[in-house]
């Protein structure tokens, strides 16, 4: 299995409605092919270290997490996702 954490800090303009279109977007990737497990939250800390939103994907196996990269459906909402976000970090380790 292979762990994909991403989390993003977005733009201070970027409102309510936006923030939760991008989960839902995230969380309607869940049934592509090769995924475990999917899970999109907002930060309910709010901590000055804290991200807005997380997301973690568990995937099969390394191919798989290739495969989501460019797979058709996952990249406009990655775009989404850069276009609406001020940073985005992200780890992939095996679990």
């Amino acid at each position: 299995m292979l762990i994909h954490i991403v989390c993003f800090k977005y733009k201070s303009e970027v409102g309510a409605a936006t923030r939760a279109e991008h989960c839902e977007r995230l969380r309607a990737l869940a049934d592509i092919d090769g995924i475990v497990a999917l899970k999109v939250g907002e930060d309910v800390v709010r901590s000055p270290r804290s991200y807005d939103a997380g997301l973690i994907i568990t995937f099969r196996d390394r191919a798989a997490l290739d495969a989501y990269a460019k797979h058709p459906r996952h990249i406009p909402v990655a775009q989404f996702g850069v276009a609406n976000s001020e940073s985005i970090v992200s780890v992939d380790f095996e679990g």
